[in-house]
């Protein structure tokens, strides 16, 4: 009697096994790789051509971020600085300082830029606009950390899709949907305060209506403003890197949202492009 299947068949089960056990680990390598603070660079330190500290050009000189990264507040690239730049200075300060030779270099041939090992990296996918956040009132030290107490910058914090949602939702009120009630109507203003344990009054006056206005099912309705204080700064204590909010008495009563502009996108193509 001939088989019923051919005899290379009889090899086929081990074959589905390894091959289930090949693609399982290089998911689970994936994952360990892509999802651990190795990927998101925490830590990432870098040695550069030039020593360059932004803790005695910052810290102690008081340079302001934007004198080297000129496009932080007019475009989403900040620029890294040029040679002319660092020339403007180091022609009559440590003018002759080895550390500096790859500067000198660049200064005097344009075609030979210094070097610089970038730091912070996002996704391709993911389009980020320094001069949009900038702009806003977020400070440098939101992404970077305290960089002005940096001798060798590194990554300081992990940039992972929770790092931006977390701002953005501090930002962005707390929002209910209006449901049907027992009765086959929309919730009333009064009810959905009580849950939230809010007055009328103030629930109404967040949303800018009346009281005694109707609701609609599936309509959305502010229950927090946000709070921009926890993130955003005055356009003039960006690049101050020291800077306490707690310890500002400007910030009193201040409307964050309103003097600011602030407006968090809803939108995820915003950043994903």
């Amino acid at each position: 009697m001939s088989d019923v299947f051919p005899r290379w068949t009889n090899r086929l089960p081990g074959q589905i096994i390894f091959g289930l056990l090949l693609i399982g680990g290089v998911v689970t390598a994936g994952l360990n790789y892509y999802f651990t603070p190795k990927y998101t660079r925490v830590g990432f330190q870098p040695t550069q051509p030039v020593p360059f500290s932004h803790s005695i050009h910052v810290k102690q000189l008081g340079l302001d971020c934007r004198y080297c990264h000129d496009g932080v507040d007019k475009s989403w690239d900040p620029n890294g600085p040029a040679a002319d730049t660092c020339m403007n200075c180091h022609s009559a300060v440590r003018a002759d300082d080895p550390k500096l030779e790859p500067v000198r270099a660049s200064y005097k041939d344009a075609n030979k830029p210094v070097e610089w090992v970038q730091i912070h990296k996002l996704p391709d996918y993911v389009y980020f606009n320094h001069s949009v956040h900038v702009n806003r009132g977020v400070s440098c030290v939101e992404c970077h950390g305290r960089i002005d107490e940096m001798d060798e910058v590194r990554h300081e914090k992990q940039f992972s899709m929770t790092f931006c949602l977390d701002c953005h939702r501090e930002l962005m009120p707390k929002k209910y949907i209006v449901k049907m009630d027992e009765h086959g109507k929309p919730e009333k203003l009064d009810l959905i305060a009580k849950q939230y344990g809010l007055t009328a009054s103030a629930l109404a006056e967040l949303n800018g209506v009346s009281i005694t206005n109707s609701l609609e099912v599936g309509q959305k309705v502010n229950i927090t403003s946000g709070d921009p204080n926890k993130r955003l700064r005055p356009l003039d204590k960006i690049t101050d890197l020291a800077y306490e909010r707690s310890k500002d008495p400007a910030n009193k009563d201040r409307n964050f949202v309103k003097e600011w502009h602030v407006k968090t996108s809803e939108n995820c193509s915003a950043c994903h492009r």
